[in-house]
């Protein structure tokens, strides 16, 4: 089960790839600075995933102005990460948790997912500047995405 609200975020260091190379994003930079949302989802190159993730991009300049940063994580390595925003326009980060730490401390990883262990679940956290989780969603059907509405009432928007 997926960690719940009220719950201490765990930190995380995780690679994004960028037109510089690879780089170290953490939670603990945000902390006491911004909000975070993680947006943990199963594999880049799929359909829904696709959609979630250009829909997020579309709406950054939203979750900016809730001064939340937006980070999309998945097991995939940094760089399927980078070619798969290059040909989808996605400008969400995307963070690679290819050793699957991540996807784990938040307990959100699937034992089998059409044959694939340890592919993360889609799932939603919103981290307030404390460090505490606000909004958890996760789910086991990787066909259902998060409430995005609920996620920004969570950060402080209507």
């Amino acid at each position: 089960m997926a960690l719940e609200t009220g719950q201490k975020a765990p930190d995380f260091t995780l690679k994004t790839k960028t037109a510089e190379g690879l780089e170290d994003v953490t939670l603990r930079a945000n902390l006491g600075s911004k909000q975070t949302v993680l947006l943990f989802f199963p594999l880049a190159f799929t359909g829904v995933c696709t959609d979630e993730m250009c829909s997020v991009s579309g709406a950054l300049d939203e979750y900016a102005a809730l001064d939340a940063a937006v980070y999309g994580i998945s097991v995939d390595s940094p760089f399927a990460q980078e070619g798969w925003a290059q040909a989808n326009s996605i400008s969400a980060t995307l963070l690679s948790d290819f050793n699957k730490e991540a996807a784990a401390a938040y307990d959100v990883l699937y034992e089998d997912l059409i044959g694939l262990k340890g592919v993360a679940k889609r799932s939603a956290f919103v981290i307030n500047k404390e460090g505490d989780i606000v909004y958890s969603w996760s789910s086991d059907d990787p066909h259902n995405l998060p409430s995005f509405d609920e996620i920004k009432a969570a950060l402080g928007g209507s």
